[in-house]
């Protein structure tokens, strides 16, 4: 999944960072309120990590605005904030979740996963392929695949744009390191690969749209 991280705070960055990275997911850092509102103005993510206390603008009108624009990407905040005032009016704002700092890290985990299955729905099936986002984890009729978390990382990219061209340089960032800093074309290319042979008997095939990327579709119908 793709994060958007507005949070000021370097340690608490570099923090959960890793946290986020460990768990898979491509994090975005946004330092401002004023960079948060542009990225996400502009930008695809899964979900939105909010801190309040942002310089240049406010969490609070971070997250006003990105309702305004009828966005329904799930809003976790986190602030040092702790009345119920606040926590109050973070979510008749517009948030999901609110968690005061400091917090454990296991129950953050747990909460941007539930946020998650929230955003994208539990399962997702297409032709004999089932992948549940809960696990990150594809089957075929029940058995689970062994996939690399380059190939999960790909598959996870496709799944969410199913039947839909997915453009190379998407694939590569997905496949990026945990700076964001997109992998190369022939790395995207060789992991594509390895995932078509895993995928013969999934009645789904992964088919390249030359100059663009690649589109995930069923089978079925043509067998």
């Amino acid at each position: 999944m793709r994060i958007l991280l507005a949070e000021d705070d370097e340690t608490l960055q570099r923090g959960l960072l890793a946290v986020l990275g460990k768990a898979g997911h491509q994090t975005v850092i946004a330092s401002t309120g004023s960079h948060a509102d542009t990225l996400l103005s502009s930008e695809k993510f899964d979900l939105l990590i909010l801190d309040l206390g942002l310089p240049l603008m406010d969490g609070i009108e971070v997250l006003e605005r990105l309702r305004r624009r009828r966005g329904g990407l799930p809003v976790l905040i986190l602030s040092a904030r702790d009345r119920m005032l606040d926590r109050v009016r973070g979510l008749d704002s517009g948030a999901d979740d609110y968690m005061t700092k400091p917090f454990e890290l296991s129950e953050f985990e747990a909460r941007v996963r539930a946020l998650l299955r929230r955003g994208q729905g539990v399962n997702f099936l297409l032709g004999r392929l089932q992948w549940s986002w809960d696990l990150r984890e594809a089957s075929v009729d029940g058995e689970v695949l062994e996939l690399s978390r380059h190939e999960v990382a790909l598959l996870e990219a496709m799944i969410k744009s199913p039947g839909r061209v997915v453009a190379k340089n998407a694939m590569a960032i997905a496949l990026g390191d945990d700076e964001g800093v997109a992998a190369g074309d022939n790395m995207v290319e060789v992991y594509i690969h390895r995932l078509r042979r895993k995928l013969v008997h999934a009645t789904v095939e992964i088919r390249t749209v030359r100059g663009l990327g690649y589109r995930l579709v069923s089978t079925e119908r043509e067998g």
